[in-house]
């Protein structure tokens, strides 16, 4: 008999940010010749969306996101832009040429970040939400909106956040622990908070974004992914900044191995790729993975 068909509810969206955050690390950056080698690399593995950069960061990040979203077909390029009207349309003009497109708008939600880095009030965040997600979804249809600083920020609070960023237009909502701050449990049960509160999130996907500091990137990630979440934003060699990101080849392979662990959890990477692409960024950055490295050691 025929295998079945897997359940496209239980696909996960894999989000490459190996050439925005990743390359982030020190030591770790990339010319445009070597970011096109890598958009080429990351499309054979079958990654489904790759943030390939920070169009307003600098002339030459606009012109790789440019080059990328021209060349790449079979997976979406997302430009990653802050909630401003600036960023937004550099990336909108960077990413225009794309098969398919992203836009990613980011803006924190944490108290620590409204009072010390925004000088901004809940109110006056809640109202830069509405405006620059409704501002990024008038140039495409996919909106990926960040809650920056999420898992330290107040849950309540957070949920009004994502309902006013539902409402602007975004199709993605993105829950990252910017500091490696939270734990699985504890990430576990802020997914459950969202999916319960946040009025539309049904119709939305679910994005998590992890970094190791505490060295639990991966275990945070799949653990919101038993709890709902249906996208995955990683790094090849688990590269970015301060401890890194969480770590694509092993997301991908605990999901392979062990799916049934994960509610039946599956992706689309073609898992044969993940050391070739892994050797090929430590031949770029010339950043070698520690020989005992899970999966890719």
């Amino acid at each position: 008999m025929p295998s079945a068909e897997p359940d496209v509810r239980k696909r996960i969206w894999i989000f490459d940010t190996t050439l925005r955050d990743g390359e982030q690390s020190p030591g770790a950056t990339m010319t445009v010749e070597e970011k096109l080698e890598m958009s080429d690399a990351l499309v054979d593995l079958g990654v489904d969306i790759i943030e390939a950069g920070f169009p307003a960061a600098s002339p030459g990040d606009f012109e790789a996101v440019k080059l990328i979203a021209e060349r790449v077909k079979g997976a979406t390029v997302a430009g990653l832009a802050r909630a401003n009207r600036n960023d937004i349309e550099r990336a909108a003009k960077a990413i225009q040429g794309a098969e398919s497109a992203r836009i990613h708008t980011f803006i924190a939600s944490s108290d620590i970040h409204l009072e010390h880095k925004l000088k901004m009030t809940r109110d006056e965040l809640v109202a830069r939400v509405a405006e620059m997600v409704a501002f990024a979804k008038s140039f495409t249809s996919d909106v990926e909106f960040s809650a920056e600083d999420a898992t330290r920020s107040d849950w309540d609070f957070l949920v009004q956040v994502f309902d006013t960023a539902i409402q602007a237009g975004a199709t993605t909502l993105n829950v990252p622990d910017t500091v490696g701050y939270t734990t699985p449990a504890e990430y576990a049960n802020l997914m459950a908070h969202l999916q319960e509160h946040v009025p539309g999130i049904d119709d939305v996907i679910i994005s998590v974004h992890c970094h190791n500091d505490l060295g639990m990137g991966t275990a945070n990630t799949l653990a919101a992914i038993s709890a709902g979440a249906r996208q995955a934003e990683v790094t090849v060699n688990g590269i970015g900044e301060r401890a890194g990101n969480t770590s694509l080849e092993e997301v991908v392979m605990a999901l392979s191995t062990r799916g049934e662990q994960f509610g039946g959890a599956y992706t689309n990477i073609r898992t044969d790729r993940i050391v070739p692409i892994s050797r090929r960024l430590s031949g770029i950055t010339g950043l070698d993975v520690q020989v005992n490295k899970a999966i890719v050691g």
